[in-house]
């Protein structure tokens, strides 16, 4: 049986070397994707995230990484603090930004995820000139 941790670290390993699909196939097919940034997941399903939050996120971002910090588990949840780090297309200038993750994993697939944000630090690096 995989636990719950393994499946979000599978899931951080293949984001983290660009295996968009990869990711998406750990997911369930009614996943609830939950973000606390301006990108919105309207719908349920890995085609929804997709659409919603990778293609946006890949676009505006010339580079950018999540790195996991911590992974704090209790039955099928994961908690997952980190690092963002990112050049951002238009202005170029980099974010640093800690975040949090929860993640709901059942039956092998990620079933729902929510993620928390430091929005300030990635608003700096949108904008253009100073703060």
């Amino acid at each position: 049986m995989t636990l719950a941790r393994d499946i979000v670290r599978d899931f951080n390993s293949k984001l983290s070397v660009g295996d968009a699909s990869g990711s998406l196939g750990l997911m369930a097919p009614d996943i609830e994707w939950t973000t606390m940034w301006h990108y919105k997941v309207v719908g349920r399903g890995p085609d929804k995230v997709a659409e919603g939050l990778f293609k946006p996120l890949i676009a505006e971002w010339a580079s950018f990484a999540l790195v996991p910090t911590e992974l704090i588990t209790e039955g099928e949840t994961v908690v997952s603090l980190g690092d963002f780090t990112g050049v951002h297309s238009v202005t170029g200038k980099t974010s640093n930004a800690r975040y949090a993750h929860v993640w709901t994993v059942r039956d092998g697939k990620i079933a729902t995820s929510r993620q928390y944000i430091d929005s300030l630090a990635i608003d700096q690096a949108r904008r253009e000139g100073g703060l």
